[in-house]
């Protein structure tokens, strides 16, 4: 059996960036597992630009930004296996993976990195009535067939839910001469990035309906008509308000979560309001060398941000290899009012080397409100903010001397009254 020090799933950008910076503190025997047959991840079928403004300082296409990852990984002279797939993961670390020249292979490792993204909700996952025709794909299926297979799906689209992805797709489609008949969105707002929404719907006078769902699929063998209603405020179709249009293909972007599927058999911690693992300040799961970072953790808005955390989790995994971790009482850290989710949930003070970022996203759009930090009634941090909206993720740095004697934390936020 091969032994090495880490093992880190996912050959996208936050596997990449955390090797490289695992490497960068020393750590040599670092083998990168990628089932897909490159690296990059789904970076190399987004080929709008937009990526890099923050780590490079300058505007680059998703293949430019995982090319210029890949060149820092070469540097340090990373194993790499491509076109391989992990099938088992186990609690001693042993990590079981498969490919065509090798077959069924174990390796030992010291410490596991999961960076394997996340996957898309599909129709089953919401259950929309209808027939089951061909032509109803997900955002980044048909991302997929017409940026590298190069398939066009369809001519009169609609697209159902306006994430990023889907809002990124509606320009997409318009510019290889597809008619976007539409987005509709469930909720009373966009759970897009607000820059996506002028430049992919307003930039084309492509209309979004708010407060709109798909109510049936309708077409025998292909897509040819959907049906879309109203809602209420608690999202049920309003009776007497469908309203048909002829389509012949339906993009859904109706929302991501962390693929963990390698951990269903660990006794790790999750969160259900990330719909992941439960992290520590050095992104550290419950099980000692067990660390996740990017999109398998929390589903992010800009892939700079999954570069700048999974730099931050390969520095602690090599101090991990060095050290170790001092084991402490932690700290729990909650979602309190209005804040849909927290990350890192748990606490170390004593591993803290300075301060801790967390991230985080509340439940609704809110205008002039305040960000409040507290442990019981000691408040330790206030922040006004003018905008927070759920589709744009917040970040907030805590210095380590604010934690001193606090037993938990609870992030909020209220209307500044």
């Amino acid at each position: 059996m091969r032994k090495v020090d880490c093992v880190i799933v996912g050959g996208g950008s936050a596997g990449m960036s955390c090797a490289v910076a695992i490497a960068r503190f020393g750590i040599k025997d670092i083998l990168m597992i990628e089932r897909e047959k490159e690296l990059g991840g789904i970076l190399n079928q987004c080929i709008h630009h937009g990526f890099g403004l923050h780590i490079y300082k300058k505007e680059c296409t998703g293949p430019e930004f995982a090319q210029l990852l890949i060149e820092s990984v070469k540097k340090y002279h990373i194993d790499i296996k491509l076109d391989t797939t992990v099938i088992n993961i186990t609690e001693g670390k042993k990590v079981t993976y498969v490919n065509e020249d090798e077959g069924v292979v174990e390796v030992q490792a010291k410490a596991i990195v999961m960076a394997c993204g996340c996957m898309e909700r599909s129709r089953g996952m919401i259950s929309i009535p209808g027939d089951r025709c061909g032509n109803v794909l997900t955002a980044g299926t048909a991302q997929r067939y017409l940026n590298i297979d190069g398939y066009m799906c369809g001519k009169r689209v609609f697209i159902l839910g306006s994430g990023d992805i889907g809002l990124i797709m509606a320009r997409r489609m318009t510019l290889e001469g597809a008619k976007v008949l539409g987005v509709a969105e469930i909720m009373p707002y966009s759970n897009g990035l607000s820059r996506n929404i002028v430049q992919c719907l307003e930039d084309f006078n492509i209309p979004l309906y708010l407060n709109t769902t798909v109510t049936r699929i309708i077409g025998h063998p292909r897509l040819e008509r959907i049906e879309l209603s109203s809602v209420d405020e608690n999202l049920r179709p309003i009776k007497d308000s469908e309203w048909s249009v002829a389509v012949d293909c339906l993009l859904l972007s109706i929302g991501l979560l962390p693929d963990t599927s390698l951990l269903n058999k660990l006794n790790v911690e999750r969160d259900p309001q990330t719909r992941s693992v439960a992290v520590n300040e050095t992104f550290e799961m419950s099980l000692s060398g067990f660390f996740a970072c990017g999109n398998v953790l929390q589903v992010h808005d800009l892939v700079d941000d999954v570069y700048l955390e999974a730099e931050v989790c390969g520095r602690e995994v090599a101090r991990y290899l060095h050290d170790g971790f001092v084991d402490e009482e932690m700290v729990h850290v909650c979602a309190g009012e209005n804040v849909a989710h927290v990350v890192p949930q748990r606490l170390r003070k004593e591993n803290m080397q300075d301060d801790c970022r967390f991230s985080f996203r509340v439940k609704k759009p809110m205008r002039d409100c305040i960000l409040r930090i507290r442990s019981g009634e000691n408040i330790l941090r206030e922040v006004k903010k003018r905008v927070m909206l759920p589709a744009e993720m917040e970040k907030l740095d805590l210095e380590k001397s604010m934690l001193m004697g606090a037993k938990d934390l609870v992030f909020e936020v209220k209307e500044d009254v």
